[in-house]
């Protein structure tokens, strides 16, 4: 069988189980199988595969039939065009998770942020996304979970910033040793009863939001008030149809402070910004 052969009957069979993106997840598994880049695949295309590859091969398709993330059987993911190492003690980063960083450059760019903290951080991809992009910034990245914070320091080293993201182990904000210029959070936002088909592979720590899929996220909002500085920003990853109970909980607690919402590309609002204004209570 050749790769060309190949990658037309792994298309046809991830398509026939209504597997996304089946095109590309064949081509990501072929490569991963044989270790070469995508170049070296389609110069290569009537190559044969010996016996061996091709056992290997079908071997990771079914692995991913049987509802495996790609991205957990090759061992990494893509994310603001950066490659990240995932193992399944973290979430898989999403790509709508990239308007986290965005927003938090944008407010980079027109306010003074020496101090970030990133709530949940997983394998370290927005973290570490921010710490390239701004170099001044001290950054910490706090973990409920040691095994997520192993694989975010594997990848702290892998891009060259173990010594300037500060790796906390503990429950949200409590490991923060000082007030935050910008607390930006990728929470379970997930309600239980519509947690996804990978959530058997992913850590459920990381997904499920309990009922209404907002417990963590208020828990986030009450503890930033004695985190924050003073015009201090909160940035939260949200989930659809979560807009009006949020921004109205966030205007509870922080009645002058200034709120926005942005849509993701798919036009879903996702991202919540807070910034305290000079005149907010502290607490």
């Amino acid at each position: 069988m050749t790769l060309k052969q190949a990658l037309s009957r792994a298309r046809e069979i991830l398509t026939a189980n209504n597997i996304e993106d089946a095109p590309l997840e064949g081509e990501i598994l072929l490569r991963h199988t044989l270790k070469i880049s995508q170049v070296q695949l389609y110069l290569n295309l009537d190559r044969e595969l010996n016996p061996k590859q091709e056992e290997t091969f079908w071997h990771l398709i079914k692995r991913r039939l049987n509802g495996e993330p790609t991205a957990y059987i090759v061992g990494h993911r893509e994310f603001y065009n950066l490659d990240f190492y995932v193992n399944r003690h973290v979430l898989i980063p999403r790509p709508e998770s990239e308007l986290l960083v965005e927003k938090a450059l944008n407010l980079a760019q027109n306010h003074p942020v020496a101090t970030i903290a990133e709530i949940g951080t997983g394998c370290g991809a927005v973290a570490i996304s921010l710490a390239l992009n701004l170099p001044q910034a001290k950054i910490y990245a706090t973990d409920i979970s040691a095994t997520a914070l192993n694989v975010a320091l594997v990848n702290c080293q892998k891009h060259g910033v173990a010594n300037r993201i500060c790796l906390l182990h503990g429950d949200m904000l409590n490991p923060l040793p000082e007030p935050i210029d910008l607390i930006v959070a990728n929470l379970p936002y997930v309600k239980q009863l519509e947690l996804p088909n990978s959530a058997s592979f992913e850590p459920l720590l990381a997904l499920d939001g309990s009922s209404d899929g907002l417990e963590k996220i208020r828990q986030l909002c009450r503890q930033a008030r004695d985190k924050l500085r003073p015009e201090g920003c909160l940035l939260l990853e949200i989930g659809q149809g979560q807009t009006m109970p949020v921004t109205t909980f966030l205007r509870g607690l922080y009645p002058s402070a200034k709120i926005e919402v942005a849509p993701d590309l798919s036009g879903i609002e996702r991202v919540v910004s807070l910034r305290l204004t000079h005149h907010h209570p502290q607490c």
